[in-house]
């Protein structure tokens, strides 16, 4: 096959030497030595379409986007197929990091996706409908695994109420990879991928609370979490839908509890009164209650006591809070 007048060859030894030192540099976390030489294959064979994918991951890794679009266009220009290439996917991902629609847009088509209507005002591909998944935050430190809704190929609105360590609110958009590492599977059988953050693409204005509560029966909790809903923002009882799990666990495919809501269990590794080696789940039925829960809230703090003062106004016999706290 010829491209641009040039014959499409097999890589050479020296290019295959110096990629494969730098993915092992890349995996050491040396990213200016991985790009030294990346940038070397790249010269050595300009005409190979992985010499630039390659680059264009780099920069993604380090989250240089400016750099990751040229990249990318570079690798999408010298492939030898029409669809379904991960350099398209790539390039989706930079161009949504920049809010470049256009070539977001075109990236998703090009990749074989349906991208459905006409674009916004601001040019953003909107109504994909790609449905639920789980995101972690901070994957490569103390990782979360929670749920949300995908809003395009490489964006999650967070749904659950992230713990205050993740530095990660309720509402959020997080810009995500496009590999998923771990999948949560339901007892009806729908699977649900679970991918890496890279970093937060649009802010929460909504502050996160912690606050003790004593609900004498899962239904008075339960009414926290509709009153919140209701008023347009959020309750999540940590006491029963947030458990301790390991990376090999949290990486695999794990059962998941049934749930209307946002909060499915990605993990449980524990058993009853004796909880298992971060994910968010819904509390299983049967279990042992236990009326003092932990619980986060997510709204603006002119409202969120008038929450709670007006779930316990409601069985003020079994409702009552304390140690109210805004944690994120």
């Amino acid at each position: 096959m010829k491209i641009f007048g040039k014959v499409r060859h097999r890589p050479s030894a020296s290019w295959r030497q110096a990629t494969d030192r730098a993915f092992t540099l890349i995996g050491d976390g040396r990213y200016e030595d991985a790009g030294a030489l990346l940038t070397r294959a790249a010269d050595l064979e300009p005409w190979l379409s992985e010499s630039w994918f390659n680059l264009a991951l780099l920069h993604k890794f380090r989250h240089d986007w400016e750099q990751a679009r040229a990249a990318g266009l570079r690798a999408v220009a010298l492939l030898d197929r029409e669809t379904g290439a991960p350099d398209w996917w790539n390039v989706g991902i930079a161009a949504t990091a920049l809010q470049d629609w256009p070539l977001a847009r075109r990236a998703w088509q090009a990749y074989g996706l349906k991208v459905p209507g006409e674009a916004s005002a601001s040019g953003e591909p909107l109504g994909m409908e790609l449905g639920s998944a789980a995101v972690r935050l901070s994957p490569e430190g103390e990782a979360e695994v929670v749920w949300g809704r995908r809003l395009d190929p490489a964006r999650i609105e967070v749904l659950s109420i992230p713990l205050p360590s993740s530095g990660r609110r309720w509402g959020e958009v997080v810009l995500h990879d496009g590999v998923p590492h771990g999948e949560r599977v339901t007892s009806a059988g729908p699977v649900y991928p679970v991918f890496d953050e890279i970093e937060l693409w649009a802010p929460s204005p909504v502050p996160t609370w912690v606050v003790l509560l004593e609900a004498a029966t899962e239904a008075d909790r339960d009414a926290l979490e509709r009153l919140a809903a209701d008023a347009g923002f959020a309750a999540e009882d940590w006491s029963s839908s947030v458990r301790l799990l390991c990376r090999s666990c949290s990486e695999s495919r794990m059962p998941s509890d049934e749930g209307e809501g946002e909060h499915l269990d990605p993990h449980d590794h524990s058993e009853p009164g004796h909880p298992g080696p971060l994910g968010h789940r819904m509390a299983g039925s049967g279990s042992l209650w236990v009326p003092e829960r932990e619980c986060g809230i997510a709204a603006p703090g002119g409202l969120v006591r008038g929450l709670l003062d007006g779930w316990v106004a409601d069985s003020p016999d079994t409702r009552e809070w304390r140690d109210l706290e805004e944690v994120c």
